[in-house]
């Protein structure tokens, strides 16, 4: 087994001191010189047509300094599929869409002036369910496609399907099945930290956007098209990223409240800041969708799964994001968590009046981990099987192909299943703790690992430049948004070229001076960020090594000598110091560069500052800069077929809990939990635990509280008091956390990318340690003790 330096230490974060002393720049406490506040009017209805806009009241009020609506301002769409306008005009079709905004001195005066704003609308009938959405007749919230075609229903036109062997067949062959269907809520990804953004325009007309987003690159796609929308095409947009409070797929599309800031920027000719407080970000951004899923799972007589069949419909919403592209994802678990030869998977997404949706952490795997993994314990309950044995039998496997075309390497989900278990103490209190209400449950995992393509380059840009110091500054294009990136790439970094992590600084979160990379996502960053840094690393000692060969042993003679002054009695060695040694005999580790047949010899040691000088101090100096670019092995799906490998590696885990349930309260509590992930290689132990931790947090939440509420498109609890999301005062049981390491032969030090899984077993997991206490299933998420009252009512 190979041994490091500092790969699965436990080191505290680089950012995390400033952001405990409160030095951090955020968003929110950004001011350029000259700023304006930015404020935006949305609709008073869910579905409506605009029949007249009054700005004169808000232009005239002191203070304001441009007043804009979707009449006075040039046409910009926006969105997924381009359906969607940063400022509406003619219609609006949400609650939540924006009909005008103003830019003011303060935000006071800015807030005030919108009010001051009138909208006239004809209130048209409305669709708040994919069911209603779908009927015959029903209203249509789209009435011509992004290219002005005719549209007769409500369907967004993204399709996801599935197929591999033959369903209804197996159906007819099966020895058990078992039926459900599984609803889930709309979720807020509850940021500590709120959107906003300052745009500002220089006198060539190049953009500037100050943003808090996890895709620089692909952001300034969007926005130089915004340009070329306002008359600047052919002009230019810089990205910056300040400190992220958190982005859980935010961060994944761009906004309105983006493109609105540009508008007012361009018109005032000064920066304009926009940030939203609580109550805009809950009601004003988009959630994780809901998803209504009917799904059928069989198996032979011997418990070996043998068909899946899942129908989903998602409501999307108003209009469409990158959160229209989540079954993609969805497709994963569903075709390939454990060894099942027929799969059918078909997915409806639907245009309503509610919110449009996007992206949150997990990016679908848990709408689909939700009704795969309380339906296999159905399935197994019907085959008389324990639902551990039953899940072992169906394991996935190392070196294995999916029915998707997901090639499998590296595979630890026996060994985490394994281990829940035994954490859980499984044989001895599965099925037995009925008579005081306690249970287990578990529920596996299958994610990407290797970064996702979704876009035609899956890449990773890094620049390394070492100084006359030995300092090593990392350039990514890559994000922190708490994930712990920073960290993991610090000591990637560290660990390749040979230095401390101590001299190791992460820059990032600027397209004007970092090289590109598609976006911080799909628990990408730190597998494709670590490739590549592990690339420019080689790169970077090669160049020191070929420094080396000249001035290494000259360095030595001459500290050598400097210790014969301090020391007379010192003998210097009888060597030749005049060699000039190949590039190959040389080592570096721990900042300080060395003979490798002679790693002990204390006399035989350059510090790499010292080298690294040497190549300034001569005629024709030279700098150790290195670059790489990484492009993982994966393929983008085919959207006709929905195959191709999406990612070069893939993670999996099992989760555990134990519960009891007060029967006369339905109150759940959660006895201890038990999370395994498959990491390949941890990097940073301390980052990995917090990654599953705060995972586990977001999908106790999912599980058991949190829901985004409407009523006729209408957000009802849009702040932290209504909307209850696990806190830590809420943790008052044991926490297992077990990283099973596999060695991944594509990662970097054979690490899987863990972002995004630590959610996504986690509420069937409770459920099946509810049924197993119990005896009731709960199908419609968060389960709640008024829904468990009434389904143990519905079973006396």
């Amino acid at each position: 087994m190979t041994q490091y330096s500092f790969i699965g230490t436990e080191v505290p974060r680089p950012d995390a001191s400033d952001k405990a002393a409160g030095k951090a720049l955020y968003i929110h406490d950004m001011v350029l010189p000259g700023m304006l506040y930015g404020k935006i009017k949305y609709s008073e209805y869910a579905h409506a047509r605009i029949k007249h806009i009054d700005t004169s009241r808000a232009e005239r009020l002191p203070g304001v300094r441009a007043v804009i609506t979707g009449y006075n301002t040039p046409e910009i769409r926006i969105g997924f599929i381009r359906d969607n306008m940063p400022l509406k005009k003619d219609k609006v079709r949400q609650f939540r869409d924006e009909v005008a905004a103003v830019a003011a001195i303060d935000p006071e005066i800015a807030e005030e002036a919108v009010e001051l704003i009138r909208v006239e609308y004809e209130e048209l009938p409305a669709v708040f369910t994919p069911e209603d959405a779908l009927k015959e007749g029903a209203p249509i919230v789209h009435e011509t496609d992004a290219r002005g075609r005719p549209k007769s229903d409500n369907l967004v036109p993204v399709a996801w399907n599935f197929v591999a062997g033959d369903v209804e067949k197996a159906k007819q062959e099966a020895a058990f099945i078992a039926e459900g269907r599984f609803q889930t809520p709309l979720i807020q990804q509850s940021c500590m930290g709120t959107a906003g953004c300052i745009a500002e325009f220089d006198l060539e007309g190049n953009l500037t956007i100050h943003t808090k987003t996890q895709i620089p690159f692909l952001a300034q796609n969007d926005f130089n098209r915004a340009l070329a929308a306002i008359g600047l095409k052919g002009k230019n947009t810089r990205v910056t990223v300040p400190t992220l409070g958190g982005s859980f797929g935010t961060g994944l599309d761009t906004h309105g409240y983006e493109y609105i800031a540009i508008l007012l920027a361009y018109k005032t000719g000064r920066p304009v800041k926009i940030v939203l407080n609580r109550e805009e970000e809950f009601t004003t951004l988009s959630p994780r969708q809901p998803t209504e899923t009917h799904i059928i799972q069989g198996c032979d007589k011997e418990g070996k799964l043998t068909l899946r069949e899942v129908r989903m419909v998602l409501d999307n919403g108003a209009y469409t994001s990158w959160g229209a592209t989540t079954p993609s994802v969805m497709m994963l678990p569903i075709s390939s968590l454990y060894r099942v030869p027929n799969v059918l998977y078909e997915a409806k997404i639907v245009y309503t009046n509610n919110t449009y949706c996007q992206a949150m952490r997990g990016y679908g795997n848990p709408q689909a981990a939700w009704a795969l993994e309380c339906n296999l314990d159905d399935l197994a309950e019907k085959a008389g099987m324990d639902p551990f044995e039953f899940r072992m039998l169906n394991a996935n496997i190392p070196d294995d192909t999916t029915p998707m075309g997901l090639n499998i390497t590296s595979c630890g989900h026996e060994a985490c299943l394994k281990t829940v278990a035994d954490r859980l103490n499984w044989k001895q209190k599965r099925g037995k703790g009925r008579d005081k209400a306690r249970g287990v449950g578990m529920a596996s995992l299958f994610h990407v690992g290797g970064s996702g393509r979704v876009y035609r380059s899956d890449g990773t840009g890094i620049i390394m430049k070492l100084d006359d110091f030995g300092n090593v500054s990392v350039i990514t294009g890559g994000i922190e948004m708490g994930q712990g990136f920073n960290s993991a790439l610090a000591l990637v970094s560290a660990e390749a070229l040979g230095v401390t992590p101590d001299k190791v600084t992460v820059i990032s979160g600027d397209t004007a001076t970092c090289p590109w990379d598609v976006g911080t996502h799909a628990s990408r960053g730190a597998f494709t960020a670590g490739n590549a840094a592990i690339m420019a690393a080689q790169k970077a000692r090669d160049k020191i090594f070929r420094i080396a060969s000249e001035h290494f042993m000259p360095r030595v003679h001459y500290k050598l000598k400097k210790r014969k002054k301090k020391d007379p009695d010192f003998e210097i060695p009888d060597l030749d110091y005049n060699r000039i040694c190949d590039p190959s005999e040389f080592e570096l580790k721990e900042n300080v560069v060395f003979l490798k047949e002679e790693p002990d010899n204390p006399l035989l040691r350059v510090s790499l500052e010292e080298i690294l000088r040497e190549a300034h101090y001569r005629e024709q100096g030279s700098m150790i800069i290195s670059e790489a670019f990484y492009d993982p092995p994966n393929q983008m799906i085919d959207m006709k077929t929905g195959r191709g490998n999406l990612s070069a590696t893939y993670i999996f885990g099992t989760h555990g809990a134990e519960v009891e349930v007060d029967r006369e309260t339905g109150k759940v509590k959660i006895l201890q939990f038990v999370a395994a992930h498959d990491v390949g290689k941890v990097i940073n132990r301390q980052t990995i635990k917090g990654q599953i931790y705060g995972g586990m947090m977001q999908g106790l939440g999912y599980a058991l509280c949190e829901e985004y509420k409407t009523d006729k498109g209408r957000n009802l609890n849009p702040n932290f008091l209504d909307y209850k999301i696990f806190s830590a005062p809420d943790v008052n049981f044991p926490i297992h956390i077990e990283c099973i390491e596999t060695d991944d032969k594509e990662g970097p030090f054979g690490a899987k990318g863990v972002g995004e899984p630590g959610l996504v077993p986690v509420a069937p997991a409770v459920a099946n340690a509810i049924y197993d206490a119990i005896g009731v299933r709960i199908r419609d998420l968060p389960i709640t003790p008024e829904k468990i009252l009434s389904a143990l009512k519905k079973k006396q």
